[in-house]
């Protein structure tokens, strides 16, 4: 008997087609946990304005970060779950799962169903829980689990912002550019959420979207926001970076109702043009590079930090396969 390993991260279009990207973007948005409306409203905004409009658009940045071995959010989940796999050894069958396109949870889910595994454990690869990355993955988990005959022994892993480990290999890979310059300011940015949706998490109304955010404990333990600054004062501490040279952000809003602030393209603007010539950028949302560290975390902000003064600008990447990396999320299988 084995225990089977579901690796789920969010998902990529199968090519940078038009017509790809725009398959991706219709499964993804008409999640009702990524788009929180009625129905027949996310219908029609989804298939008459949003996937038409964006999916052309969408598609040229792909074929920017599109690699000669294809999306690199499916190669660094593919080189991860490899290692991961020969880290735990035989015992445990680990494979890789895309909440939305390919591989779909369903058919790594059917593979591990013939595996006659005993216990499975799900590990959504979202380091700060949100209801429409984390939530969405273990509600279709579930889906599709519950119609099995035999259901065996199930864990969900819900988040590991604040793991040793997790921790500890993003400050490996920030250190190696803190040791060869020396950066003026560091920014810690996070992929956004609608204010809502934080606001219908809060226990007993808690949340404020502010100074609520400056410690964590019972009452914000599943914030997304709160969970977000704990990351940052976690890494800061690892990196011995002083609270007046680092900034907590936001990235990657979508349409015109109020997302948690600060956004990340303002605040950018405003370091410029207050003199700061040099971040270091960290994105410690997303443990794969992918569209939002590569294209807009190393080229859209470096552009408009350039063009409002400032003169150097670094990405550190994601974790991708850093060993490190590899030995937390075989300690998370482990402990669960």
């Amino acid at each position: 008997m084995k225990t089977g390993v579901l690796l789920v991260n969010l998902g990529t279009p199968d090519s940078p087609s038009v017509r790809d990207v725009r398959k991706y973007l219709q499964q993804f948005l008409m999640d009702r946990r990524v788009i929180d409306i009625p129905p027949v409203n996310r219908f029609l905004l989804i298939n008459a304005i949003i996937a038409p409009l964006r999916a052309p658009k969408s598609a040229k940045v792909y074929k920017e970060l599109w690699q000669e071995h294809g999306s690199p959010l499916l190669f660094w989940g593919k080189a991860l779950c490899e290692k991961v796999q020969k880290s735990l050894g035989s015992s445990y069958v680990v494979v890789l799962g895309m909440r939305y396109q390919n591989p779909s949870l369903k058919e790594v889910l059917d593979f591990l169903k013939k595996q006659n595994i005993q216990k499975l454990v799900v590990l959504p690869l979202f380091p700060q829980y949100a209801s429409a990355s984390t939530g969405s993955a273990i509600e279709e988990v579930m889906r599709i689990i519950k119609k099995w005959e035999v259901i065996p022994t199930v864990k969900f892993i819900s988040n590991f912002f604040a793991h040793p480990l997790f921790i500890k290999a993003f400050a490996e890979i920030g250190k190696a550019y803190m040791n060869s310059y020396d950066y003026e300011h560091y920014i810690f940015s996070y992929h956004g959420l609608p204010e809502r949706q934080i606001l219908k998490a809060s226990v007993e109304d808690y949340c404020k979207l502010s100074e609520c955010c400056n410690k964590y404990h019972t009452k914000n333990y599943y914030c997304y926001r709160a969970q977000c600054y704990e990351t940052t004062r976690l890494l800061t501490k690892e990196l011995n970076i002083p609270p007046d040279k680092y900034s907590v952000a936001f990235q990657s809003r979508l349409g015109k109702t109020p997302w948690i602030k600060p956004y990340a393209d303002e605040l950018i603007v405003q370091l410029a043009q207050k003199g700061i010539k040099s971040i270091l950028f960290f994105s410690p949302s997303f443990i794969s590079d992918c569209l939002e560290t590569t294209i807009e975390g190393g080229i859209e902000y470096r552009d408009i930090f350039i063009k409002n003064g400032g003169h150097t600008w670094q990405l550190v990447e994601s974790l991708n396969d850093n060993a490190t990396w590899v030995d937390c999320v075989c300690q998370l299988v482990q402990e669960a």
